[in-house]
């Protein structure tokens, strides 16, 4: 089966996927919303810049690099926390108040938790793409995960910092939601990391009884 078994070269086209369908309505829906409600239209725009970017790459590449339908969960997952937290800003977000009441927390950390479920929602992807899609040998698949998800968090965190105090000094502040924390850009990259690391740890554990490569 394409959504437990990544390996396999049968694939549902999209046509017929209801499943891949029904998550992308229900992804385009959610956008939509945090467009209509968000408070901050300038941030919004640019925390979704990429997102722009990365479903025009999964669009243009479906029928040539399709992924397994496990995988494309993964990703929903993923950027539904994104422009969830892009419409309030992750400073603001109010699901992160609600844990810094409910456990005496210092700051909103909902950017914290984001930044974690990058590696560790989006390394299965890309093990996939090097494996599969690519024909990687074995050890690449488990090693460059890890290494590109290090590698991004960096190039993202320069990003971060080209646009807000470069480009778009106005919404510096709000786009970055440092929050006062000087080793922010650090923490979010070591959270990421660890994502990375455990997502493979785990499918390693997991992939002879579930048969997930």
């Amino acid at each position: 089966m394409p959504f437990s078994n990544a390996i396999s070269d049968f694939r549902i086209p999209l046509i017929k996927n209801r499943f891949l369908q029904v998550i992308s309505f229900v992804f385009l829906a959610l956008w939509t919303v945090t467009w209509l409600h968000t408070n901050n239209y300038a941030n919004w725009v640019l925390e979704n810049a990429l997102v722009f970017i990365f479903l025009g790459y999964l669009g243009f590449t479906y029928k040539k690099r399709r992924f397994s339908d496990l995988s494309y969960l993964l990703i929903f997952i993923y950027l539904c926390l994104h422009v969830y937290g892009a419409m309030y800003t992750y400073a603001e977000n109010p699901f992160g108040y609600w844990l810094m009441d409910e456990f005496d927390l210092g700051r909103n950390h909902y950017d914290r938790i984001v930044h974690f479920c990058f590696g560790f929602l989006l390394a299965y992807p890309m093990r996939e793409l090097f494996l599969v899609q690519l024909g990687f040998q074995p050890w690449v698949g488990w090693a460059l995960p890890i290494e590109i998800t290090l590698s991004v968090s960096g190039l993202y965190e320069l990003i971060e910092w080209a646009v807000a105090d470069i480009f778009f000094k106005a919404q510096g502040s709000a786009y970055l939601g440092t929050q006062g924390d000087i080793w922010d850009a650090q923490k979010d990259m070591f959270l990421a990391t660890l994502g990375a690391i455990l997502a493979t740890t785990i499918v390693s554990a997991l992939k002879k009884r579930l048969k997930v490569y």
